[in-house]
């Protein structure tokens, strides 16, 4: 693979845990970009930015409240002391809660578009006038299977999925002529610490039924996902959404007992 230029300069939400981290950790350390490690931990993004640092790579850590639309734009300037604007960005950060569609709140409602849409179009928009000038950019926008399939009890989490998707097409056909790629991943069930204290075990034997991999993904899969969109070789590509599922996507009436046999 061609991976990103050691001279691009990667803003990751989210990077304190997880998919993010992972995602940071692999383009400063495997690919030497730096890495802005976005969250609103100030003490998790510093440990993440501090053991980055250590093993060779350059990060810096960024506290940011991504539900606070006009902090983030005031904060957004300052963000870019240290290493300037982004060439890559990956939205990342999200919110997610188990509620039926009949019982969300307003105030659950209002913060889950906050982070998980309002927050990556103020980002995006920040980036864009740089990308453009730069005549490259890479944007990653961490969406979810619940933002292709419905899910019982999450309707403000996957209808704010699914409205990511629509806005990522959305930025790739107006930034593609300026040399900038946008595309979504979908990661599907992914073990990270999220998943471990939120998923029940009844959650867990369900998407055991229903993946065909018939296991949970790791957040180096995702991140990997994430890396090669934001490679030379995915030049090309934009205005995608790949899911990262185990086949959960493309699953439909799933009967192991057809494919469980011994071969012939």
């Amino acid at each position: 693979m061609t991976h990103p230029n050691p001279a691009r300069v990667a803003l990751v939400t989210g990077a304190a845990s997880g998919i993010g981290r992972r995602t940071a950790e692999k383009l400063a350390l495997d690919h030497g970009a730096r890495v802005y490690v976005l969250d609103k931990d100030a003490d998790a993004a510093a440990a993440v930015a501090r053991s980055i640092n250590a093993a060779g790579g350059c990060a810096t850590p960024c506290v940011v409240d991504l539900a606070d639309g006009p902090g983030l734009r005031q904060a957004i300037a300052s963000l870019m002391a240290e290493f300037g604007p982004p060439d890559i960005l990956v939205n990342n950060a999200g919110v997610a809660g188990l509620v039926a569609a009949a019982d969300c709140s307003l105030e659950n409602w209002q913060l889950t578009v906050a982070v998980n849409i309002t927050a990556p179009m103020l980002l995006m928009q920040y980036a864009l006038p740089h990308m453009q000038q730069a005549g490259w950019g890479r944007i990653v926008n961490v969406s979810s299977i619940s933002g292709i399939r419905a899910g019982t009890g999450r309707m403000a989490y996957g209808t704010s999925k699914a409205a990511l998707i629509a806005m990522t097409r959305q930025f790739a056909i107006e930034a593609g002529p300026w040399g900038i790629t946008a595309n979504a991943i979908a990661p599907g069930a992914i073990d990270t610490a999220l998943s471990q204290a939120n998923h029940s075990s009844e959650t867990r034997a369900a998407y055991g039924r229903m993946v065909p991999m018939r296991r949970y993904g790791s957040t180096d899969e995702v991140a990997d996902s994430i890396v090669f969109l934001c490679s030379e070789q995915a030049s090309y590509i934009t205005g995608q959404t790949l899911a990262v599922d185990g086949g959960f996507v493309a699953a439909g009436m799933l009967v192991h007992e057809l494919v469980d046999r011994a071969p012939a």
